[in-house]
């Protein structure tokens, strides 16, 4: 194959289409306008100028855009990560929390090489349902401190930009309805020269680009000793985010993304943020929902565009996108939360036919999520309640069902279901051990051992057998049940 071949061959098809330029940049140009007061107020949170955050944005869209794992995702600061990060901006000041960004990209990085990603299979669905719905709800709810001792002009724009976005595509889809309501609104806002919030009452945006260096901090075992808990602890937020984003993307879009590209991606990302003196960040569920949902970008020319339009914006049209009413895009992120929730989840006719297990775990994991306004956590416990919901389930399908032969010499307990901790732990009282005859066989051709607490219960039942002088014979292993029946039958835990 020819080098120009070979090329033709490595250029994807939407190159040569103009619709989807078009769709990419406006897409792009929208995210960036919605990037600039989350990043501001993301600093803010995490103690740090606004262009510390602003340089963050910038750096992680630009660099995941590259190197990511999943199309159109925006990567950028998030509030999850300002969080984990302020405390080691507080105690120690901005050099340390630059280090320990650059050591948590190079954590994700070790673990995306580690597989990491592949733990995102263990996630049930209505933990995700409760992680879809809790971050909708984490969206409005940061919207309510822009609606609250307002002046009243912010409550009719906000009202007219939901209306545009609702309308407008119905005339046209050729231009995102959320770059029209923002051109707008900021245009009768300038016009008539209402008081109302901006952007620019957000922060100071910068007016020229980072430079990378080095942070600035003694390179000492006690200054890594400081920044490894914090750098880990971002390390694993910004992951679990971003891969739990990118599957939600996966879905929406109906196409599969690289999970392990995206671990190693972001880890790259923070490092090069670091780097540049940002604080950091992951995937960010509103901006992304408004790159794919609302807009309808489906390539990395979209997160590119959204890191050098944020640039562009803030250098070169700082002075107007700092005239931006605040209600604008608090329109937005209001429809992009009630776009994103899953409302058929919490519809009667489906929380009927649910089982109140799977509806507790969804329930848990948003509350958990909104308390605490940390999605890991939320992640976390959801998950861990809906492996006890479903041991315990499963638990209950182990059966034990006893026959003894005509002449009373032989009894065969037969075993049904998966043998594992919870299930287990009822079989040893399953058994007549005083009343049975001499000989017993434990028929183990429709179960299967999962778990030493298996091989050790089975253990019990021979032991308390064999003090009253009867033998046990156990049948029916399937391969794998043998083989770790083998191995561990006999150790001392099972007494």
């Amino acid at each position: 194959m020819s080098p120009a071949a070979r090329l033709r061959a490595l250029t994807p098809d939407w190159i040569a289409d103009p619709k989807v330029w078009r769709t990419e940049i406006l897409a792009g140009l929208v995210v960036a306008l919605a990037l600039i007061p989350e990043a501001i107020s993301f600093s803010i949170i995490a103690g740090v100028d606004p262009a510390v955050g602003l340089f963050a944005s910038f750096t992680m869209a630009v660099t995941i855009a590259v190197v990511g794992g999943r199309r159109a995702m925006i990567s950028a600061a998030t509030g999850a990560v300002a969080l984990v990060i302020a405390p080691l901006q507080r105690e120690h000041g901005l050099g340390h929390l630059v280090a320990a960004v650059i050591l948590a990209g190079v954590f994700q990085v070790v673990l995306g090489a580690l597989g990491v990603a592949k733990l995102m299979r263990f996630i049930p669905r209505p933990v995700m349902t409760g992680f879809v719905n809790s971050l909708a709800i984490l969206i409005f709810m940061a919207q309510v401190p822009e609606m609250t001792d307002v002046p009243w002009p912010v409550y009719p724009l906000i009202i007219g930009g939901l209306a545009l976005m609702v309308l407008f595509p119905r005339i046209t889809t050729a231009v995102p309805a959320p770059l029209v309501s923002i051109v707008i609104l900021t245009v009768i806002t300038v016009a008539a020269a209402l008081a109302v919030p901006t952007v620019g009452d957000k922060g100071e945006l910068p007016s020229a680009l980072p430079v990378p260096g080095l942070p600035d901090v003694p390179f000492t075992v006690e200054t890594l000793t400081t920044i490894a808990p914090y750098a880990f602890a971002v390390a694993l937020v910004g992951l679990m985010e971003s891969l739990m984003t990118a599957k939600l993307v996966d879905d929406i879009t109906d196409t599969p993304s690289n999970k392990t590209r995206e671990s190693v991606g972001q880890g790259i990302a923070n490092i090069v943020t670091g780097f540049f003196g940002g604080m950091g960040g992951c995937a960010m569920i509103g901006q992304t929902m408004i790159n794919v949902k609302v807009s309808g970008a489906r390539t990395r020319l979209s997160t590119f565009l959204a890191g050098a339009f944020l640039m562009v914006l803030c250098v070169v049209f700082g002075p107007v996108v700092s005239d931006i009413p605040m209600a604008a895009l608090v329109a937005v992120m209001v429809m992009v939360s009630f776009a994103t929730f899953d409302w058929h989840s919490v519809a009667p006719r489906t929380l009927r036919r649910l089982p109140a297990g799977e509806i507790a775990v969804m329930v848990i994991t948003v509350g958990c999520v909104v308390a605490t306004h940390n999605l890991a956590i939320g992640v976390v416990v959801g998950s861990l309640t809906a492996m006890a919901v479903f041991a315990r389930r499963v638990a209950h399908l182990a059966e034990v069902t006893a026959v003894t032969d005509p002449d009373g010499t032989t009894v065969v307990y037969r075993v049904t279901g998966a043998l594992f901790f919870a299930s287990s732990n009822e079989l040893v009282g399953r058994f007549d051990y005083a009343g049975d005859p001499g000989r017993v066989v434990i028929d183990l051709s429709a179960a299967h051992i999962w778990d030493a607490s298996s091989v050790a219960a089975l253990d019990a039942i021979e032991a308390k057998y064999a003090r009253r002088g009867k033998t046990v014979e156990i049948t029916g292993l399937n391969a794998p049940s043998a083989h770790l029946h083998e191995r561990l039958t006999g150790e001392p835990a099972g007494h």
